[in-house]
């Protein structure tokens, strides 16, 4: 899943940064309460009752906790304002958040693989789980749906695939308690080899979520442009403008959950520069409104003249 797949509508009302910064610092402090019980339990409950799937689970829980303090030591620095060495502000620090969760997750779910494997080359040494670990795995993946829910609805709410990524990584972790639980029931069913299984299943889970979200966030720092369905919505704001005839090169790049966009627009070749200028100014206007836009660069092109950015070069041939 995409960091932005769940904006339903891309020029729905926008938040403040501060707005977003205190959602975000909420519902990550509710995340910290969670995990933070759900971490010892699973452990310390994993160990006495012998189920490395319940302990492979409650380290999972263990990087959500290390994933929140990402979330909100990035909350605190992308709300900064705009400065001389960062004139389009600090949004991106949101992206490289993501990219860190994604990269803690891949590397969890690397060490539950391993860890797994070795179990499973001796399966005679797996023991027999006992039944409070069944009672724990559901507590948690009662607990994690239930945080999960939350987090994706305030993600979805104030737009931060920062949230979204942590959201889905309590819901990944929601899916490995289900998964965990499997494999405590067969365990105790008289297949032991099933625990390591489940805690096997787990590690690629983890480990294909990581993988997701950091290469999304690598792309979005490499200057990815939005889905055609924004770029769109964006376009025809500027079409909408009034003395504007046609927009052509309209091209975006993601600055954090913002939009960077520049745009070409074309007016009446025989109006004024100043007149030009004010259908500029309100075209940056109007779409700044209507849409998560931090800046739009305009240029105006003479309608139905040449355009010289995109006349042929001297060196060119002719046709």
């Amino acid at each position: 899943m995409k960091h932005d797949d769940s904006f339903d509508d891309p020029e729905d009302e926008q938040h403040t940064p501060a707005e977003r910064a205190l959602a975000a610092s909420r519902s990550t402090w509710v995340s910290v309460g969670v995990n933070l019980v759900l971490t010892i339990t699973q452990v310390v409950v994993g160990v006495f009752a012998k189920s490395q799937g319940l302990i492979a689970d409650g380290i999972h829980s263990l990087s959500d906790l290390v994933a929140d303090f990402v979330v909100l030591l990035a909350s605190h620095h992308s709300q900064k304002d705009a400065d001389a060495g960062h004139p389009y502000g600090h949004h991106r620090f949101e992206t490289a958040a993501s990219l860190v969760l994604g990269v803690l997750l891949l590397a969890v779910g690397i060490g539950m693989l391993w860890s797994a494997v070795r179990k499973l080359e001796a399966p005679e040494t797996v023991p027999q789980v006992h039944i409070v670990a069944l009672y724990v795995a559901g507590g948690a993946l009662l607990a994690k749906e239930l945080l999960f829910r939350y987090m994706l609805s305030v993600a979805k709410r104030v737009k931060s695939s920062m949230l979204v990524a942590n959201a889905w990584h309590a819901r990944s972790d929601a899916a490995s308690s289900l998964v965990v639980g499997l494999g405590i029931i067969g365990n105790l069913a008289g297949y032991p080899i099933l625990d390591p299984i489940a805690a096997l299943i787990v590690g690629f889970m983890v480990a294909r979520m990581g993988w997701g979200f950091g290469w999304d966030a690598l792309h979005d720092l490499m200057d990815r442009a939005v889905d055609e369905q924004e770029v769109d919505a964006i376009r025809q704001t500027l079409m909408d403008t009034p003395g504007v005839s046609n927009v052509h090169d309209v091209r975006t790049r993601k600055m954090g959950d913002m939009i960077v966009v520049d745009a070409h627009i074309e007016v009446d070749a025989a109006i004024t520069v100043e007149a030009g200028h004010d259908i500029a100014v309100l075209a940056r206007q109007r779409v700044l409104q209507r849409h998560r836009v931090l800046n739009l660069m305009t240029h105006v092109d003479p309608w139905k003249r040449p355009d010289l950015d995109h006349a042929a070069g001297p060196g060119a041939a002719k046709p």
